[in-house]
């Protein structure tokens, strides 16, 4: 057991997330594309955003304004998006500190262009379109192109920057072809009718990666916000079936201190009711097995089902709130008390690990790498 380590512990590879950055930005600007690099999976944690900014990620996206406050008043010089509407609390710090913003509602919108005015600050939106997946933006193309003409006309400090949509977040809905394209057609309209460019057309996250690997993207399409194959990089492998041999899904490693290890039957004895987060779980009865207790829990990574123990012997059995419960009896490992355990993670994990004050956080950069194989 290393002790000067104190566990929990999230492992952040930042050489291996800037792998990710600089395949990802390699690719997307073969096919003119930006990318915003979408902090809040990693709580705009400093080193991340450091690595996805000098990989050539041109804006750094998110859904929080105080991260995007913060990246200001560390002077990193990239142009922040704000990538859920804004509050009308929020507004004037929108303004000060935040340069292209997502918007749907058209009184919000004459918010920022009378904060604007205060400020004589200019400010970028993209309207965003719901094609499907039914979160934000406009439904009715004639509502859209009618309040894309009120901006271009009457509006003196906010720009209409773009437009864009948001797929497979709430409804699962997949990116195709189809869609983005019909995305680009009203992109296209929308230019018609204000007699320029628009200079973004934004087609999703992550989840519209598979149509460029496919070469069926839009070739309208000039924008991704992408966060999770940026900082995690498993979605695109382990859920879609890509072989991308030039990116990594270990960016992140979660390791945990062993506090138990018991053999117990693996169903439940007495009267069911519901566990601590009002859940019936589902057990299946294997008889007497070796488990282990873990000191990290839900309150540290949410789901454990999304826990990918490194030990392929290993399975996770469940967690509460302090405690992940192991199955260790077919591993070759002969696990003590205080030894370490380590899992990979889904996206879910890391926006929860790397918020909790309870996991301490260690990166590893080049030079450890250069020590350690040396």
């Amino acid at each position: 057991m290393d002790t000067t380590k104190n566990y929990p512990l999230l492992e952040i590879n930042l050489n291996k997330i800037a792998d990710n950055t600089k395949y990802l930005v390699d690719l997307c600007n073969k096919n003119n594309i930006s990318i915003a690099g979408v902090i809040k999976g990693v709580n705009a944690d400093e080193e991340v955003v450091n690595v996805l900014a000098d990989g050539g990620c041109k804006y750094l996206a998110s859904s929080r304004i105080e991260q995007l406050t913060d990246l200001k008043e560390k002077n990193i010089e990239k142009e922040t998006m704000l990538i859920r509407m804004p509050m009308k609390h929020e507004i004037k710090e929108v303004v000060k500190y935040i340069d292209i913003s997502l918007n749907s509602e058209i009184n919000t919108i004459n918010l920022l262009e009378k904060e604007c005015k205060k400020q004589k600050k200019e400010h970028k939106i993209i309207l965003m379109v719901d094609l499907g997946d039914l979160r934000e933006g406009f439904f009715n193309k004639e509502e859209l192109i009618d309040i894309t003409l009120y901006i271009e006309n009457n509006l003196e400090y906010v720009k209409l920057y773009g437009i864009g949509t948001n797929l497979s977040c709430y409804g699962s809905i997949k990116p195709s072809h189809e869609n983005l394209s019909y995305l680009c057609e009203i992109a296209q309209d929308i230019e018609d009718k204000i007699g320029r460019k628009l200079d973004i057309i934004s087609g999703g996250s992550t989840t519209s990666l598979p149509l460029l690997f496919d070469n069926k993207m839009p070739s309208k399409i000039n924008n991704l916000r992408i966060g999770e194959a940026l900082i995690i990089g498993r979605d695109l492998i382990d859920y879609w079936g890509y072989d991308l041999d030039k990116m990594h899904k270990d960016t992140m490693i979660l390791k945990a201190e062993v506090i138990e290890i018991k053999e117990k039957p693996t169903y439940p004895i007495g009267e069911m009711f519901l566990d601590a987060f009002g859940n019936k779980p589902v057990y299946e009865d294997k008889g007497i097995r070796k488990r282990a207790i873990l000191a990290v829990g839900k309150q540290d990574f949410v789901n454990d089902r999304d826990l990918v123990p490194l030990d392929e012997n290993v399975e996770i059995v469940g967690s509460s709130s302090d405690h992940l419960i192991v199955d260790i009896q077919d591993s070759d490992t002969n696990f003590q008390v205080g030894d370490i355990m380590s899992f990979g993670m889904f996206y879910s994990n890391a926006l929860y690990l790397t918020s909790s004050k309870y996991v301490n956080k260690h990166y590893i950069q080049l030079e450890e790498l250069e020590k350690e194989y040396a």
